[in-house]
Formats: C-alpha cells, sequence, structure tokens
C-alpha cells in the first residue's frame, strides 16, 4: 500500500519505520523540506517529499504533526485528492505546554473535529494513545499474550476498517472505538491513554472515559517525556 505520512516526529518517524519494514511504500514529509529527512530516507527506504506531495501519495494519508501547527497547513492541502484516500489524524492538544491555546477546541469542538475543519477533510482518529517508543517495540503477532489493542474512531466504516487493518499489521488489536464524536475517550487524561491495554481493557476504559480531564492533565501539566510521548 502506498502511504504519505505528513510529520517526521515521534509518531510519523516511528510509522515510517514501521510501515516500511512491513513492505508498504511510504512517502514522509515535514515543515522543513524533503532534503532534511535524508537520515530517515537512508535508514527505511521511504521517499521524502513535500508536504503537498505526501496528501496525493497514498491511499492512506497520516496527519501527525503538533496540533497548534495544523493551521499552518495549505488550506487546499486535500483539494482534488479522490475521497476513498482515507486521512487519519493522530494529534493530541496540550494547550500550555506545547500547542498554545486553541480557541475552537477551548470553545468545545473536538480535537479531531477541529482538524476536520481545518483541512477540509473527514479524519478517522488513531494512533494517538501510545507512546512512539511502544509503537515501535511492542507489537506482537495475533493472539499473543499481553498483545496490545489500539482504538479508532471514525464515521466512514469503510475508512475505518483501513485503519483497524493496518493497526493489525502492526502488531496491535484494533478496536472500533465507535464514531468520531467518541474520540475524546481516547485522548490525554482518559483511562485508555497511554496505559497500554488489552482489547477487553480498553473496551472498559473507554467505557469508564469521562469529559473531565484528571488533574494531571490540565492546561499546566506536563506532557509524558520526549520520544515516548504521542503526538
Amino acid at each position: 500500500m502506498k502511504i504519505g505520512i505528513i510529520g517526521a516526529g515521534q509518531i510519523g518517524g516511528t510509522l515510517t519505520r514501521r510501515f516500511r519494514a512491513l513492505g508498504h511504500e511510504v512517502f514522509v514529509a515535514n515543515s522543513r523540506g524533503p532534503e532534511t529527512l535524508a537520515k530517515l530516507v537512508k535508514e527505511t527506504g521511504a521517499t521524502a517529499v513535500s508536504v503537498a506531495q505526501a496528501a496525493r501519495s497514498g491511499a492512506v494519508v497520516v496527519v501527525t504533526i503538533q496540533e497548534g501547527r495544523i493551521p499552518e497547513l495549505p488550506a487546499d492541502l486535500f483539494k482534488g485528492v479522490p475521497e476513498d484516500v482515507v486521512v487519519v489524524d493522530t494529534g493530541n492538544y496540550y494547550p500550555r505546554q506545547r500547542d498554545g491555546r486553541i480557541d475552537g477546541i477551548e470553545k468545545g469542538l473536538l480535537e479531531s473535529r477541529w482538524v476536520e475543519q481545518r483541512i477540509r477533510r473527514k479524519v478517522v482518529k488513531a494512533f494517538n494513545n501510545i507512546y512512539a517508543q511502544h509503537l515501535m517495540e511492542l507489537g506482537r503477532p495475533a493472539g499473543a499474550a499481553g498483545r496490545i489493542a489500539l482504538p479508532v474512531a471514525g464515521d466512514n466504516a469503510a475508512a475505518k476498517s483501513v485503519v483497524l487493518r493496518l493497526v493489525e499489521e502492526l502488531g496491535f488489536d484494533g478496536l472500533d472505538a465507535g464514531g468520531l464524536d467518541e474520540s475524546w475517550r481516547q485522548q490525554p487524561g482518559t483511562p485508555v491513554y497511554c496505559t497500554d491495554l488489552s482489547a477487553d481493557g480498553v473496551r472498559h476504559a473507554l467505557k469508564e472515559a469521562t469529559k473531565e480531564r484528571k488533574p494531571e492533565w490540565h492546561a499546566t501539566a506536563k506532557s509524558p517525556g520526549s520520544f515516548a510521548a504521542p503526538a
């Protein structure tokens, strides 16, 4: 499968490495230009492209940049891209420590609904609740003890099924977490966030989630550690 990845940070770089190891053709972009991705290209065999090219390079396009930088993406980024191209949002909102205040989210929009408005494209929410290092190292064969499950939320069943299959390929149980309006259940501060649960554990954690964030995830809190933290 051809996969475009916009963002080569913690999650983007990890997905580039993992997808290439699985034999997928990966086109990766960052804000600084293709020439700055030479090391990642040499390591993985991925193709470095511009952001605009990444949006047009694959059957799946993963948007995995800091939430506060979403407005820097071109407003017409997905103009002309076929509707059956699946767009994945991996983002998390850290207002005080990284992203600054995002008015739309502060006024009640879910993170991924806000992303949809900014990029003018429907998205599937995935890969936002696992540490990048764990995404890199903790995949296991189907049925293996200790296999981690990852929730995937989205409104389009066909698009969501594509992402669920990719999750399975990466060595995790893909769990349908409902429509995008339910994606708050896998955001920072919820029981499923960075807890590496099994499928049964994820199902229970999603049900137990509340919209009141835990104290450690208030705007004054620090985000999880450097390389390991989700985007």
